[in-house]
């Protein structure tokens, strides 16, 4: 289980309980040392969470992330799909949390995150919840791996070429507008698309391809 930005503990306390092994990523130092040496089955890792190594071994991730590091660290955990992540509880901004768990007017980073990850909201969490109360409420949001990919791992980095550069310059440009037909896409802009027919297109395009 890894712990991000586990700060002063709580969250980390209630994992040592419920997980074998847990690792607690704090940048700051003070806080770092303050966590070292409290759990037998906490390791304490001082660094920051959007760029530490993650685990080579299947883990999850339950974690209150900071509002202000959020995409960082969520583009960290989710962009490689060889990154053995099974799932990850994080605690978001709560427009930030519908964002991410709604299908569309969807973006770039949620198309490609959705072909090896479903998206959900698990519920919200009032700003008085929190001490020190943030300036907005906050939200529960899961990342689950698919049992069955939408698009193989094998082809994440065309697939990735591919999505970024139908989302810059149109659907025409990565698909032929017979191939936008047969599928019923043509005339939608890139934003009406959501992750599973993102994913059938490019199936699509490299069918022709081959």
């Amino acid at each position: 289980m890894l712990d991000l930005g586990a700060g002063s503990g709580r969250l980390t306390a209630e994992l040592a309980r419920a997980a074998r092994r847990v690792v607690a990523v704090e940048l700051d130092g003070r806080w770092a040392e303050h966590l070292r040496g409290r759990w037998s089955n906490v390791e304490v890792v001082e660094g920051d969470a959007a760029s530490v190594m993650l685990p080579d071994q299947p883990f999850r991730v339950v974690a209150n992330l900071p509002f202000d590091r959020t995409t960082g660290i969520l583009r960290h955990l989710l962009d490689d799909p060889s990154v053995p992540l099974v799932r990850a509880d994080v605690i978001v901004e709560w427009g930030v949390a519908l964002k991410r768990a709604r299908p569309w007017p969807s973006t770039l980073n949620g198309v490609l995150w959705g072909a090896w990850y479903s998206s959900s909201v698990g519920r919200r969490l009032p700003r008085t919840d929190f001490d020190p109360p943030p300036r907005v409420d906050a939200g529960l949001l899961a990342f689950e791996r698919r049992q069955r990919p939408l698009v193989p791992e094998s082809s994440s980095r065309s697939y990735r070429v591919f999505v970024a550069r139908g989302f810059r310059r149109g659907l025409r440009s990565v698909a032929a507008t017979r191939t936008l037909r047969t599928r019923g896409l043509v005339g939608l802009e890139p934003r009406e698309l959501d992750a599973h027919q993102w994913a059938g297109l490019f199936a699509s395009v490299q069918s022709a391809v081959r």
